[in-house]
């Protein structure tokens, strides 16, 4: 494997260019309905693919020199008795926005916005981890999301 301090600040820079950005102008719909997003910088490529809506699910791939070296697999929803999704989406990509360099999974182990506060636990290191991470309000959770990755293609 190529340098792993390289991958982490490669994902941190693709997490913060596509969905935590907000922006939705490099969103690509395919012909399965699900969603999307791209992002290159030298010789890594970053996919994040997933079908939206509540719930969501979906993967994130890096490519080093058009090989697959690294995948997340992600899947969440916010509570259902909680009408405002838009809302709760913002806290989570403002969350997103503040990926650790050095555990660059989802967001920070804590994160605080209004009356939301973003939780993040998580084990293991970039080759291999899993965590989950919810957004509490009032002491009240109302969205949960787990995830786990790590490399992958490395023994021939």
């Amino acid at each position: 494997m190529n340098n792993l301090e390289d991958l982490c600040s490669f994902l941190v820079k693709a997490k913060k260019a596509t969905y935590a950005s907000g922006d939705k102008t490099s969103e690509i719909i395919e012909p399965d309905g699900s969603t999307s997003l791209h992002f290159k910088d030298g010789d890594y490529k970053y996919h994040d693919n997933y079908f939206g809506g509540e719930p969501y699910g979906g993967r994130e791939v890096v490519f080093f020199k058009d090989q697959p070296i690294y995948i997340m697999a992600y899947y969440g929803s916010v509570n259902e008795g909680v009408a405002s999704f838009g809302e709760i989406y913002k806290v989570l990509q403002q969350a997103l926005l503040l990926i650790p360099e050095n555990k660059p999974y989802r967001g920070p182990e804590k994160y605080v916005q209004g009356g939301y506060v973003y939780l993040n636990n998580f084990s293991g290191e970039v080759d291999n981890f899993s965590g989950e991470e919810k957004i509490v309000l009032v002491g009240k959770e109302i969205y949960r999301a787990k995830y786990a990755g790590g490399l992958v293609n490395q023994r021939k």
